[in-house]
Order: structure tokens, then C-alpha cells, then sequence
């Protein structure tokens, strides 16, 4: 399946950061908040929305967007271009769909290795018991 690149509805609110910077942290608004609405995008079906609903839950907001933010630059265009790279990474992997596990039987050898092991641990057990002698 092939990424769909939905940067175009994502829009970007930003604010001033703490960290690196100088005086620039108080002067230069350089956080970053990209913010996509998952349910009116155009992109993905409604089996997608909700996947991606589901597995991004803690990214999201009671409108249904998905938060993502970025203060590790100092530039505003660096922390927009790496929020949006998180944010694709975050719906890419909430878009990929688990392989269905197929149960299988234990094969004979384990089965018997597994009786063998325990037959060991429990001779090893009973020499451990003490001796009794009995008088007749």
C-alpha cells in the first residue's frame, strides 16, 4: 500500500518555547503544533479514520485532530518540518494492519523433549528426599 500524503490539511499553530535559544526564548515564537482533523480528511476511508483514531488516541483532542508538537530547534520552520515528520510517522504506523496469527499444534519432538525435561526434574527431586530406614 502506498503513503498517501496528506500534509496539505495539516495546519500549524505556533508559540514561544522553553529550551535553547538565548533571548531569542522570549522574543521569537518557535514551538511548533501541527494539527490535522482526522475526521473531515479527504485522504482516508472511514475504516482508516478509525484505525488511525484508535491506535493515535493519546495525540488527540476532543474535536478529533491529532496534536503533534516540536520545540527541540530553535528555528520555527525547523520545528514545523519536524512535527509534520512525526506526525506522518505516527498515522503511518497506525495505518499498518497486524498479521493474523495462525494458531499451531506443538510438534511431537517438543511434546516429548517437554516429558523428558520433566522426568529429569523429577528424578533430580526424589534424590534430593531423604533416606528412610525402616527396621523389620
Amino acid at each position: 500500500m502506498a503513503f498517501i500524503d496528506f500534509s496539505k490539511e495539516v495546519y500549524f499553530k505556533t508559540a514561544r518555547s522553553g529550551g535553547k535559544g538565548g533571548q531569542n526564548v522570549n522574543k521569537v515564537e518557535t514551538m511548533a503544533e501541527a494539527r490535522w482533523n482526522v475526521l473531515v480528511s479527504s485522504f482516508f476511508s472511514d475504516e482508516e479514520k478509525n484505525r488511525i483514531l484508535t491506535k493515535c488516541m493519546g495525540y488527540m483532542n476532543m474535536a478529533g485532530e491529532l496534536l503533534v508538537k516540536s520545540q527541540e530547534k530553535r528555528g520555527q520552520l525547523e520545528n514545523k518540518a519536524e512535527a509534520l515528520k512525526k506526525m506522518l510517522n505516527l498515522v503511518k504506523k497506525a495505518l499498518v494492519v497486524p498479521k493474523h496469527r495462525k494458531p499451531t499444534q506443538p510438534t511431537k519432538a517438543s511434546k516429548t523433549s517437554r516429558i523428558q525435561t520433566k522426568k529429569k526434574t523429577a528424578e533430580k527431586k526424589d534424590q534430593r528426599k531423604k533416606i528412610s530406614f525402616e527396621k523389620e
